[in-house]
């Protein structure tokens, strides 16, 4: 497996945005993603622009999807602007805007995500989607502005991130969603590569861990965590959560903090801080764990706290056919995604 032309398509988009060495000089996210979705839709024709925007109440807001959404006839359905309809200056516009609301390593694993459509287009014998780098699509909601409420949502297959901003500030950074075929690269020069670092290594540690008791509490029915659920605002969640961090070893919870910190630190640096502080102030102890399977041999994983769900799914073959190589992963807000409540 090695890095093609096609694999360096996204990549090659735009150098990532200039940071300050001094945190205290970062504008904060919203910040930067209001003008980031501005510079966006300056840039728009508009036949363009009347494919990117939407109301903010709009029930596409609401909807998600992280499969292919495509006709018999292999057109797209999803909604939104494509990156495949965009020149080079709008690509990179759009790709600032996924940057403002990602970590610099949430960035880099989006983009490798966005990439890997390139390698499946390659080594599928009997695609069922089609497979494109450009079908990725923007969408913002509302007007982009310091004050009143608006978002965006970058999606496309196994990459969904998806913002709602109220009065300049971040009022939902969920749901955020990435997957990774391959999970880990088994041919070529790039060889052992793992996109979605820190995820199954830290998960095998913490089952590890367990007591046969804690494990016992912990191991839920596969039937009671079926495939991420989509195009939802509300999470359900399984019957089963799993074993609650009151009853693990200090070393156990400082461990699944580690793993949740793989989710969380996909996020620009203020945001994930204030998922963090939303995870304590609920209450660290009242956080779940539960599994299914072994780690890296055909398993899902949940963790649920009061302000948060996140899953993982690794039971599928990649692409190339070898099996259990194929990750879904989630994180979610309770009790519902996009800033709604009950």
């Amino acid at each position: 497996m090695s890095r093609t032309p096609r694999f360096l398509f996204v990549l090659s988009l735009l150098p990532l945005i200039a940071i300050p060495a001094a945190a205290k000089d970062v504008p904060p996210a919203a910040a930067q993603m209001t003008a980031a979705a501005n510079a966006f839709l300056g840039g728009l024709s508009a036949e363009q622009k009347k494919k990117a925007t939407f109301d903010f109440n709009d029930p596409h807001r609401t909807g998600w999807y992280f499969m292919p959404k495509q006709d018999k006839d292999g057109k797209y359905t999803r909604k939104g602007l494509p990156l495949e309809e965009m020149n080079g200056d709008q690509k990179k516009a759009a790709m600032a805007l996924l940057r403002s609301g990602t970590s610099a390593s949430g960035y880099e694993q989006a983009t490798t995500t966005i990439g890997y459509e390139a390698l499946l287009k390659e080594v599928e014998k009997k695609p069922v989607f089609v497979r494109s780098t450009g079908w990725y699509f923007v969408s913002i909601f509302g007007t982009p502005a310091e004050t009143g409420k608006w978002g965006w949502r970058i999606e496309g297959h196994h990459m969904v991130a998806s913002y709602a901003i109220e009065d300049g500030k971040v009022l939902s950074p969920t749901p955020m969603f990435l997957g990774s075929n391959p999970g880990v690269e088994k041919e070529g020069s790039r060889k052992g590569h793992v996109n979605l670092t820190g995820l199954q290594d830290t998960v095998a540690e913490l089952v590890k861990s367990l007591t046969a008791e804690q494990r016992k509490a912990a191991v839920y029915e596969a039937k009671q965590y079926p495939e991420i659920e989509e195009n939802v605002g509300v999470v359900k969640l399984p019957d089963h959560m799993g074993i609650q961090a009151a009853k693990m070893s200090d070393a156990q919870q400082a461990i699944l903090w580690t793993l949740m910190n793989v989710f969380i630190d996909r996020m620009p640096a203020d945001v994930a801080e204030a998922e963090r502080a939303a995870i304590k102030a609920a209450g660290f102890e009242k956080v779940s764990f539960g599994f299914t399977g072994e780690p890296l041999n055909g398993y899902t994983f949940q963790i649920t706290g009061p302000t948060f769900h996140a899953r993982l799914l690794n039971i599928q073959p990649d692409g190339w056919g070898n099996p259990n190589n194929h990750i879904h992963s989630v994180w979610r807000r309770l009790p519902g995604d996009f800033g709604l409540q009950n």
